[in-house]
């Protein structure tokens, strides 16, 4: 089989049975484990796949860059805002992250909502300035892929605040890599923020479901639930996974 059919087949996998395993795959195909694990290199280098110990699991597509993840899965992303809008109640204090979930999830406000929301997004503030709530922005340097304010200024700030809740954004929700990001800073200020909240919601619109990406954000088990899409059928088997982890789902109509 040539490479390039070889690379097919694993992306088809990936599709049909959400992981590879190296070893079991050669076996297979009948070709040498250090030809799939070349493959499978290549996939990751190319976004298409995110290599672990032994083989691989689906890559996310909402590692693109901010202005591509806005066409990404948009009705799952709106239906995940509008049940996460609900979860910042009047009077309270929430944490919410950067990414196009996250600014779906503002721009369902009331405009009338008097509430606090705490931001290390730009973008997030911005879209609040016609709003009754009170805002606060946290302070960094600005990783533009995502629209957010990271490194060591932005985790400083963060040690000085406290929140209800945080709404946490990740590219990946997976049964056993758990919820991760693409860039390891950007974990890093994500784990920060939820240190600094009573407790964690995740956004899990539909291309985040069953994909994973290169740093760990945090276990399942530190969140009190993960907000998905109950539209979204593609996703049924990672999410009877996840609430065989018990892993709390709350489904978005």
């Amino acid at each position: 089989m040539l490479a390039a059919s070889r690379k097919d087949l694993l992306l088809a996998r990936l599709r049909s049975d959400g992981r590879i395993v190296a070893k079991e795959l050669a076996s297979e195909l009948g070709v040498s484990e250090d030809s799939i694990r070349r493959d499978l290199r290549e996939l990751d280098a190319a976004g298409l796949a995110t290599r672990v110990y032994g083989g691989a699991l689906p890559a996310s597509p909402a590692v693109a860059d901010y202005a591509a993840r806005q066409s990404v899965a948009t009705e799952s992303k709106q239906r995940v805002a509008r049940f996460a809008a609900s979860l910042i109640e009047p009077g309270s204090t929430v944490i919410v992250d950067g990414g196009t979930t996250a600014l779906a999830t503002v721009r369902a406000l009331s405009r009338t909502l008097e509430c606090t929301i705490i931001t290390h997004s730009p973008t997030i503030a911005a879209a609040l300035l016609d709003h009754a709530a009170d805002v606060i922005i946290l302070g960094g340097r600005l990783f533009k892929h995502s629209a957010v304010a990271s490194g060591a200024a932005a985790v400083e700030a963060a040690q000085a605040i406290s929140a209800d809740r945080f709404l946490l954004g990740v590219t990946g929700v997976h049964e056993t890599a758990e919820l991760t990001t693409g860039d390891a800073d950007e974990a890093a200020m994500k784990r920060a923020l939820a240190a600094r909240a009573s407790e964690t919601y995740v956004l899990g619109s539909a291309e985040k479901i069953g994909a994973v990406s290169r740093y760990r954000v945090l276990p399942l088990d530190e969140v009190a639930g993960i907000i998905v899409d109950g539209a979204d059928e593609a996703s049924a088997p990672t999410l009877v996974a996840l609430a065989d982890h018990g892993v709390r789902l709350l489904r978005a109509g």
